[in-house]
């Protein structure tokens, strides 16, 4: 018997357990990070500051560490460039842009229900452009954690006329989102995750830095010390301290576990389970800020959290 003329390796094991869990676990930090994002806001440092701040430290981050353990993964092909490009300034950078263009035109609670429609994108493009079996609990799942975050936002319960261009900007979020977890999930097939967040926020970095030049960057807001508001409004933490939380276990730590999770789970599935982050939000600003969070908001939690369960069962 001849020998095969090469080796080939054999495709990584799918765990769905530990995808889900990966996702979830991402879709909490980012939920405390929307508490320490807004204490930092309180200090005068402005939206668009914020993202590019938290855009670079993550790419100096992520590239730091690939330059020390392993630099042959920073690596491009020209293949992977239009990809790696698109997934940063089209999805990083944007789904950040069109967001902070959003919430201030409308409540930030309507602008994050519009932002994850994305889950409900993503199905419909793996259904109709690539010819993707959608399982039919899946579709009830999107249906009922969209109908629980716009009960925890109390998108029902009236109030202020929505603001048309606010609408526009929070779906073209939407629309960003949606694009970075598609093409997070093609390019991850042929590169580790955290090579891919380092170039990603690398390219998003360029995107802000084009957008808000960095030597008019208020670098003495980062040495002021800031209340921690709410429940620990007596406590103050400077906000550089604050700001390496929100790079760190706020988005390298997220993001790469969102990403290696597209390896066991659908970008779809992904997207469901991170619809967590709102809810998480809501609690957090409930203990933490003393927002207010009552039995509508509560039941909407109850109504994702059933969702994410339901898309679980979903192979």
């Amino acid at each position: 018997m001849s020998e095969a003329p090469f080796h080939v390796e054999p495709a990584p094991r799918r765990h769905p357990r530990l995808g889900y869990m990966m996702a979830a676990v991402a879709a909490v930090l980012w939920g405390v990070n929307g508490g320490v994002s807004k204490t930092i806001l309180a200090t005068g440092l402005s939206s668009d500051r914020l993202a590019q701040l938290r855009s670079l430290g993550a790419a100096a981050g992520l590239v730091a560490v690939l330059a020390v353990t392993a630099p042959g993964r920073l690596r491009l092909t020209r293949r992977e460039l239009p990809y790696l490009l698109a997934f940063g300034m089209g999805g990083l950078a944007f789904v950040q842009f069109f967001y902070f263009l959003a919430i201030h035109r409308l409540a930030i609670g309507i602008a994050l229900l519009v932002e994850y429609l994305a889950p409900l994108l993503v199905a419909l493009w793996a259904r109709f452009v690539q010819h993707t079996a959608v399982r039919r609990r899946i579709w009830v799942a999107l249906a009922l954690a969209l109908t629980g975050l716009g009960l925890i936002v109390d998108v029902f319960g009236g109030g202020s006329a929505l603001s048309t261009a606010g609408l526009v900007f929070a779906l073209g979020g939407a629309f960003a989102y949606a694009l970075y977890v598609l093409l997070a999930e093609h390019v991850i097939g042929g590169r580790d995750p955290v090579s891919l967040l380092a170039w990603g926020f690398l390219f998003a970095s360029v995107f802000w830095a084009v957008v808000a030049p960095w030597w008019s960057f208020p670098g003495h807001a980062l040495g002021v010390d800031a209340s921690l508001g709410g429940k620990l409004a007596a406590h103050h933490l400077p906000v550089w301290l604050l700001a390496l939380w929100m790079v760190v276990l706020g988005t390298i730590v997220p993001f790469f576990l969102l990403v290696s999770a597209l390896r066991h789970v659908s970008a779809t599935t992904a997207g469901i389970v991170a619809m967590l982050e709102p809810v998480v939000g809501a609690l957090v600003g409930w203990i933490w800020l003393n927002e207010a969070l009552g039995g509508v908001q509560l039941a909407g939690a109850a109504v994702v959290l059933a969702a994410i369960g339901l898309a679980q069962t979903a192979r």
